[in-house]
């Protein structure tokens, strides 16, 4: 029996924790403080020698994230995880041990919008360039691949279309081209899809969405597969060469499997900041406890509501990949056989007002710029989360001027196709 794996469940409740050793406490307790009292000057040293594992200062690690940080990284089959304070932070820190001035990254084209704004115009003042391919047509990622190439990067379920990315293809470019393949797993989690079991060495979540999954903490957090041999051909110098900030340790050769993890950790949150905090790690751990019942609930309730709207005579078209008919059905079938998720879009025949005049009219939808919460939401991205691109990159990215994006919550299905019914009528 101890030799047993916990299961998913499991591990959602338990992964990371332990009852307080001082108190009892079953809970983890919220460590909201600044800094740490250290045992005496040799223990201080070894540290910030990076020579022992311990807390020096929130900014850089906490009792309270680090069971979040190994329950995500359990979840996802990780070998260790690092939590900053957003989606977009994470990214940043990856890329920053990832990209040196004039280096490349090839992204899908189907992102969410705020990554393709990041990756398009704020990476720019880091000298760090995105190529772009299209994830309908997996060549297109070897095509770009250039001597300047350091990552790929994807999303499992697109945001906001809803695709699904043949991850195990496109882990194939990036093992011929000897970069890490990097999957944001936001909308799919790993209760739906697990990345690096499809080959993906670095998984990245916004955890305000479904991991949190009750729309009150931001936070993001890294995952290191463990999987990249980050001294091969000395591309990515961060982690093989000596740092100098901690007496000539090699990164790579000290830390192994879990290195890039220490590399976001001591480099990345160290100097650039983007710390998360206590409460808010507490808030997300407990929201992952209940992350596989949410999961089959929303999944559920986004396949009923897409197959309603789809026989609906005022609705284009719905791109949900649960739906048999779907272009990405056989694509879900392997990589999210327990369901779809629960974010969508469908696009009406009014066109750019009549998308503008839905999400007026829904009641128990809330009109805003999130996903992953317990309740449903609905936004037009045209108007709101793409506005900043051209009409050709809207759709290009799923989110033309007809578009309406749903994230289906785990209220009663009925209400919700009761809500939709009387917005459309109006």
């Amino acid at each position: 029996m101890n030799d047993r794996i916990p299961g998913f469940g499991t591990l959602a409740v338990h992964a990371g924790a332990q009852p307080d050793p001082t108190t009892g406490a079953r809970a983890t307790p919220i460590y909201q403080t600044t800094s740490f009292v250290f045992n005496d000057a040799d223990h201080a040293a070894s540290l910030f020698g990076l020579q022992s594992f311990g807390n020096i200062y929130t900014r850089i690690t906490n009792p309270t994230t680090a069971v979040l940080e190994e329950r995500v990284a359990a979840l996802e089959g990780g070998t260790a995880a690092l939590a900053v304070a957003s989606g977009h932070a994470a990214q940043l820190v990856v890329f920053q041990q990832l990209l040196q001035p004039g280096d490349e990254f090839i992204a899908s084209r189907k992102l969410y919008g705020g990554s393709i704004n990041q990756f398009s115009h704020a990476f720019k003042s880091f000298g760090w360039n995105v190529v772009w391919a299209d994830p309908d047509d997996v060549p297109s990622f070897e095509r770009a691949v250039t001597d300047k190439t350091k990552a790929i990067f994807i999303e499992s379920i697109a945001n906001p279309a809803g695709s699904i990315t043949d991850i195990e293809a496109v882990a194939a470019v990036a093992r011929k081209a000897g970069v890490p393949l990097i999957v944001d797993n936001t909308l799919a989690t790993p209760y739906l899809i697990k990345p690096i079991d499809h080959g993906a060495d670095i998984v990245v979540h916004s955890l305000t969405k479904f991991l949190g999954g009750h729309g009150n903490s931001l936070g993001g957090i890294i995952v290191d597969a463990g999987t990249f041999d980050w001294s091969k051909g000395n591309k990515y110098p961060v982690l093989s060469e000596p740092r100098p900030e901690y007496h000539g340790i090699k990164l790579q050769e000290t830390f192994g499997n879990f290195a890039f993890a220490i590399a976001c950790r001591v480099l990345g949150l160290r100097d650039l900041g983007p710390a998360l905090s206590p409460f808010n790690a507490f808030l997300i751990q407990t929201g992952i406890e209940t992350l596989p019942l949410r999961m089959q609930r929303h999944s559920d309730n986004a396949k009923a509501v897409a197959e309603w709207l789809s026989a609906h005579p005022k609705v284009a078209a719905v791109n949900y990949s649960g739906l048999s008919d779907n272009r990405y059905h056989t694509l879900a079938r392997k990589y999210a056989p327990k369901g779809a998720g629960a974010v969508f879009t469908f696009s009406l025949k009014g066109g750019y007002d009549a998308g503008v005049s839905l999400v007026s009219n829904l009641k128990l939808f809330s009109h805003l710029a999130n996903v992953g919460d317990t309740r449903s939401l609905v936004i037009h991205p045209a108007s709101t989360t793409h506005s900043q691109l051209d009409d050709e990159a809207k759709t290009r990215s799923g989110a033309g001027p007809d578009v309406v994006r749903l994230s289906v919550g785990i209220e009663d299905k009925e209400d919700l196709i009761a809500d939709l019914e009387q917005a459309l009528n109006a």
